[in-house]
């Protein structure tokens, strides 16, 4: 049996490395091309996204913390399965205060809207998220970037 034949079948039992060429080498500098190439499709990517209209939205205000955890679940899971890139959720601005102001008088966060950030922070396929521009909404909507495949 020559080496060739040995080597091939050393290849053929432990596959091919991410790195390596044809004959097993590896290759240093064209690992790094395809590590900074997918760099740069993510950066554009999400340089994208941020630009992009929100492919869904959904609107929870009127809900109590459960009703809005529900829609966010059925929400969330449809748009994801939909293929969406990028959500809307609108919560409110924290108007309708949970309790009445406390003596120091400070602000009071809106139940719906820790609800709905506290949903995204932990949803297994929700990235990225922000506050939206004052044109849709500012601090009373969130917008999120479905992580990809």
């Amino acid at each position: 049996m020559s080496f060739k034949d040995i080597y091939e079948q050393w290849e053929k039992k432990t596959g091919s490395v991410q790195g390596t060429d044809v004959h097993g080498t590896y290759d240093k500098d064209a690992a790094l091309d395809r590590e900074e190439a997918q760099a740069t499709a993510r950066g554009e990517r999400r340089a994208r996204l941020l630009r992009k209209k929100p492919d869904a939205i959904i609107d929870l205000h009127g809900l109590t913390a459960n009703e809005a955890h529900a829609a966010l679940q059925s929400f969330f899971s449809n748009s994801k399965h939909a293929g969406f890139e990028k959500l809307l959720v609108i919560h409110g601005k924290g108007n309708h205060q949970r309790n009445a102001p406390s003596s120091n008088n400070a602000p009071r966060e809106s139940v719906v809207r820790d609800t709905a950030l506290r949903f995204i922070e932990s949803c297994p396929f929700a990235g990225e998220h922000g506050y939206s521009t004052a044109k849709e909404g500012g601090t009373g909507a969130t917008w999120v970037i479905l992580k990809g495949k």
